[in-house]
């Protein structure tokens, strides 16, 4: 074979190595390429499920109240109305205090259940009660925290299965030594007429695991209206071994309202006016007369308040030179139109 055809060869040989190169690292970049559209779909895919994760948590509603010093038996006793509530919380007190003293002088003590049923409608105290009762119960050595975690369904039931069950836990691990206040927990069990998916009763079945699991460390308090929390009772026999101590919360009077609008001015430092009293005292009366289910009771007449302060500022923003009298004068005119009849 002559020199000439040699180096066709040759060329031909590297001509053809340099082709496969060229193959070989255009492959190579169409897989990191894929690799690349892959990881980044999948980052989108996370990205977007942690949003989604975000905005549910945004949802739930939970408020850990830590316990406030003082005492607590004298701001039950300073709430406005109530009478039979604070009678039946003393009551509750009185015999966990004589049962601790038999206990210690070697008697037999009947073995009680400290979980509470609360009973009654909207803005009737419920929660604030429920953080007296747990710096009682840290009082009287049942609690060594006494502090509230509170929340509703959504804190505890989850969107997809099998995670209802850690979120209770997360929930009930939060409440340890301290106490569970679920309001409105008859939404774990949604009533006949409803027909979508539901993990309620998973988180019912986690609760009372957990309540028996840690019945030293954890008393739960759950609230709502009377008929549908006897519903809620009544759908699980263990809720109903749980639960057998009930408290009802009662509608406040428009006496017990007028009282309760004059304790946020005095806190906040506003006064109402002879004309503004007599007026605020006859529209209560009048929204009590007709109010009806969903009435909120305190809720309204702190709606109220704000709404009526807002309407003093805008009239005082009005005046050239304001006395100190008009910072804190809250007027007929100021209320005129806010306390209408709740639908």
């Amino acid at each position: 074979m002559s020199i000439k055809n040699n180096k066709v060869i040759t060329t031909l040989a590297i001509c053809a190595t340099v082709v496969f190169v060229i193959l070989g690292l255009l492959t190579i970049v169409s897989i990191l390429t894929d690799d690349d559209k892959e990881e980044s779909e999948l980052e989108k895919a996370v990205q977007e499920q942690e949003r989604f994760k975000s905005d549910e948590e945004e949802k739930d509603s939970v408020v850990i109240s830590e316990p406030l010093e003082g005492d607590p038996y004298k701001e039950l006793d300073e709430l406005i109305g109530l009478e039979d509530v604070k009678e039946e919380v003393r009551s509750l007190a009185n015999f966990v205090k004589v049962q601790k003293m038999r206990q210690e002088k070697g008697l037999k003590t009947p073995k009680m259940s400290y979980h509470l049923v609360f009973t009654g409608s909207p803005g009737t105290g419920k929660t604030t009660v429920a953080r007296i009762v747990a710096r009682i119960y840290k009082d009287l050595g049942i609690l060594k925290r006494g502090h509230t975690v509170e929340t509703d369904r959504s804190g505890l039931v989850a969107e997809y299965m099998g995670q209802t069950a850690i979120k209770t836990n997360a929930l009930v691990d939060s409440a340890l030594n301290g106490v569970l206040f679920i309001d409105e927990a008859y939404a774990l069990v949604p009533d006949a007429s409803y027909s979508g998916g539901d993990y309620g009763q998973e988180a019912i079945s986690t609760l009372l695991k957990r309540m028996e699991d840690d019945r030293d460390r954890l008393v739960v308090i759950i609230a709502g209206y009377p008929k549908e929390m006897q519903r809620f009772i009544d759908s699980n026999p263990g809720l109903k071994s749980r639960f057998n101590r009930y408290i009802n919360f009662p509608d406040y009077t428009a006496e017990e309202l007028y009282r309760i609008y004059l304790m946020y001015a005095k806190k906040n430092e506003y006064t109402l006016n002879q004309e503004a009293g007599v007026y605020l005292r006859e529209r209560l009366e009048d929204v009590v007369e007709h109010k009806t289910r969903n009435f909120g009771n305190a809720r309204y007449v702190r709606n109220i308040f704000e709404k009526s302060i807002q309407r003093q500022a805008n009239r005082i923003s009005r005046m050239k030179s304001p006395k100190d009298n008009d910072l804190t004068e809250i007027k007929k005119e100021d209320l005129e139109g806010l306390l209408e009849i709740e639908k």
